[in-house]
């Protein structure tokens, strides 16, 4: 089998089980998953309104965008990242003045459409090249983060963007959408999962100053519940926080006042702590820091980025020991190293699952997925804030077990390193030749 690594929140992988002969035969594999579908370019007519001390109207160009996600194919409760590159903005700058390098904020909003609607709050850092006096501004990246809340196909378009300078003094040069919705870029298809977690975030913003108010939106909560909003500093809370209650349908809206310099996203969750089956985000919010530096220092400043959660095999293919026909018994071997990397920052544990397929042999021979036996074991990577647990000895099945997992936390994340002994009890009077099944793994 082959395994292909793709950014995703949820990962798969079909590994090829076992050759089981009379004597020994050749291990058989199975391809990977499908791959995801590929984002589109897409232009878009858009309105600039340059900031007022440049003295000019506005700005009537195009712009090109695309929108590109991690997990194409994510479960209702799922959460997706969303990236919304910028290669040719509309807008340029408006002034005859310089600007240096790393003074522009992009902001901005991915609008969803189909079988989710509403919009995705996205933020840039704070990084550009040089740009000459009424030159064109650099292309940029933004990303953001939504909760899925029902099946189907999900069209993503890009959304109106602001380009902020922070040089000698703060401007904004917002742009629109001139006829909204943009075109699609992107579709994710979502698929239900009865008892997910469809608590959702909006923010009618994606960044400020220190002490500006974020008006949050909160839908599908429990109704009539206390429910707190608040910032987060990756999987740490900041000192911004509200309490709200919640309607009769389980929506809220909240107007929170970001003054922490650390907040980098927006959480909302019930009860006295962080749960994320009990909560939603964080949505990405950015503070821009502008108060003007002492005379005669500079401010520095530096970014942890969040990254994803990952696995990657050692091998594709396991060949099992041979039995033999009138005696049967355990066919036995070993699962393929599986590494899972969890860099995502956040306070969301793991689990990776396993299910099997009947074992298919010759003349339409078969061994059922219920005789193949696992003992997993699991190694957590010195360093890591969390620790990594072996699920249970026992069948794997059509219907599955797990492999390991890690627990939900204030901190998590890691590497780890996950194995299995196998085993395949074969009936005694099993007709001789290969047998083979397919065991897929899911991390999610």
């Amino acid at each position: 089998m082959r395994f292909t690594p793709r950014r995703r929140r949820r990962w798969t992988a079909a590994l090829g089980a076992t050759a089981l002969a009379l004597t020994a035969g050749g291990a058989l594999a199975a391809p990977a998953g499908a791959a995801t579908t590929a984002s589109s370019a897409v232009d878009f007519a858009t309105h600039c309104v340059p900031p007022p001390i440049a003295g000019i109207p506005p700005i009537d160009g195009t712009t090109t965008a695309q929108i590109t996600v991690d997990n194409a194919a994510p479960r209702v409760g799922d959460t997706v990242t969303v990236t919304y590159t910028v290669t040719k903005p509309a807008a340029s700058n408006p002034v005859d003045l310089a600007l240096p390098e790393n003074i522009m904020t992009p902001s901005g909003k991915v609008t969803l459409g189909g079988a989710q609607t509403g919009s995705v709050t996205v933020t840039g850092e704070k990084k550009n090249p040089p740009v000459p006096g009424k030159g064109a501004f650099p292309p940029f990246s933004m990303t953001g983060t939504f909760t899925v809340t029902a099946p189907g196909a999900i069209a993503l378009s890009p959304g109106d963007y602001n380009i902020h300078t922070s040089y000698i003094m703060e401007l904004d040069t917002p742009c629109t959408v001139s006829s909204p919705p943009a075109p699609v870029s992107e579709t994710v298809t979502a698929t239900a999962l009865p008892g997910a977690n469809e608590r959702a975030l909006q923010l009618d913003n994606a960044s400020g100053a220190p002490g500006a108010r974020v008006t949050v939106t909160g839908t599908k909560f429990t109704p009539l519940a206390e429910v707190t909003v608040g910032g987060r500093a990756g999987a740490a809370e900041t000192a911004d926080k509200m309490t709200v209650t919640t309607d009769s349908q389980g929506g809220f809206a909240a107007r929170l006042t970001v003054a922490d310099l650390a907040t980098t996203g927006i959480v909302a969750y019930e009860g006295a702590a962080w749960d994320a089956e009990k909560g939603a985000g964080p949505v990405a919010y950015q503070v821009i820091d502008d108060t003007p530096a002492p005379p005669g220092s500079q401010r520095i400043s530096a970014t942890v980025k969040a990254g994803t959660l990952s696995m990657t095999q050692a091998g594709d293919a396991v060949q099992l020991s041979a039995v033999d026909f009138g005696t049967g018994g355990a066919a036995t071997g070993a699962l393929r190293t599986v590494t899972v990397k969890d860099f995502r920052g956040g306070p969301a544990g793991w689990s990776l699952t396993g299910k099997v397929t009947d074992f298919s042999g010759p003349g339409g021979a078969s061994v059922g997925a219920g005789k193949l036996s696992w003992t997993p074991a699991c190694a957590t990577k010195a360093g890591s804030p969390s620790t990594c647990a072996a699920g249970s000895a026992g069948p794997v099945g059509s219907t599955g077990a797990t492999l390991a997992s890690t627990p939900n936390g204030t901190v998590t994340g890691g590497e780890f390193t996950v194995d299995a002994g196998l085993s395949l009890d074969v009936p005694a009077y099993t007709a001789p030749g290969s047998y083979a099944g397919v065991l897929t793994l899911t991390l999610s």
